[in-house]
């Protein structure tokens, strides 16, 4: 038997929690486990306006008939509780299910974190490079874009095997609440940006979100949704912003010749012919 018939999600929607107690004040994590961190009130606030957000945005503006959506949360509080208050914007039909994903957690930072040492810690890994900065008794981001490559496979596997829809007319559109860092390194990951890249890339702010959309040809792009600005402000250079834009089009699979940017990153003047194969084959001299 081949694989089952299925249809890819329209959409895919990262979002980051809202603001914690964490984010407020810095001294939280002093006593509190960083997976026990809550949401302050503005942080509910801003998650309830996110699900107003992300609804319209599924929706169509409410001219979609048959839209639905699949949720994979983080396992902190924070991002649990911020789901919380963006399911309040969806009725129980819309939802096809959820599911607690260990992958998308938060970067660790290691276990009760004293505030001056942290504070030092964090000046150095400025200086060290953030992608490979490993926090004592912690992670890197390395670390964590290797759990988040494990979920991108598990996440396809979902796809393909028809796990997240029944009806193949629903337009399926999934919604990952997770933290800034692994949304960043989820982004890495899906468009293959280099350690470099990602290096440039700001922070999501609280409730912030990331809209993958479908192009006409198969591929996600950023750039169906957001604009220019937006991902520029976002970190993106020139030529990823180029790249994204010819995303939206491109047919899936294909490879973006004329956006060279990946090439560039590690060869130097690269030839645009093999001038020698050219001068033997004129000669008469290439071997078969």
């Amino acid at each position: 038997m081949g694989n089952p018939q299925y249809k890819l999600p329209k959409r895919i929607i990262l979002v980051r929690h809202g603001e914690s107690q964490g984010n407020l004040d810095g001294a939280a994590y002093t006593t509190t486990p960083d997976y026990k961190i809550e949401l302050t009130q503005l942080g509910q606030n801003q998650a309830r306006k996110a699900g107003e957000q992300i609804r319209q945005i599924v929706s169509d503006d409410e001219t979609s008939q048959n839209w639905k959506v699949y949720f994979y949360v983080s396992p902190y509080q924070r991002t649990r509780s911020t789901l919380r208050e963006i399911g309040k914007a969806f009725p129980k039909k819309r939802i096809i299910g959820v599911r607690e994903e260990c992958r998308v957690r938060e970067q660790d930072f290691g276990n009760f974190q004293v505030a001056e040492r942290m504070k030092a810690i964090k000046e150095t890994r400025e200086r060290f490079g953030r992608f490979f900065f490993r926090f004592p008794e912690g992670e890197s981001a390395a670390d964590v874009f290797d759990r988040v490559s494990s979920f991108l496979e598990s996440l396809w596997r979902d796809i393909h095997m028809n796990r997240l829809q029944q009806d193949t007319s629903d337009e399926i559109n999934l919604i990952i609440v997770s933290h800034g860092l692994a949304s960043r390194v989820f982004l890495m990951k899906w468009f293959k940006w280099t350690v470099e890249q990602f290096e440039y890339l700001n922070n999501l702010d609280n409730c912030e979100i990331r809209v993958m959309q479908l192009g006409s040809g198969g591929e996600y792009s950023l750039a169906v949704h957001h604009s220019d600005e937006e991902l520029e402000k976002w970190g993106l250079s020139s030529d990823m912003i180029a790249d994204q834009k010819w995303r939206v089009n491109a047919n899936r699979g294909d490879w973006n010749e004329k956006c060279p940017w990946y090439l560039d990153a590690f060869f130097d003047n690269l030839a645009d012919s093999d001038d020698t194969a050219d001068d033997d084959q004129e000669d008469g001299n290439l071997q078969p």
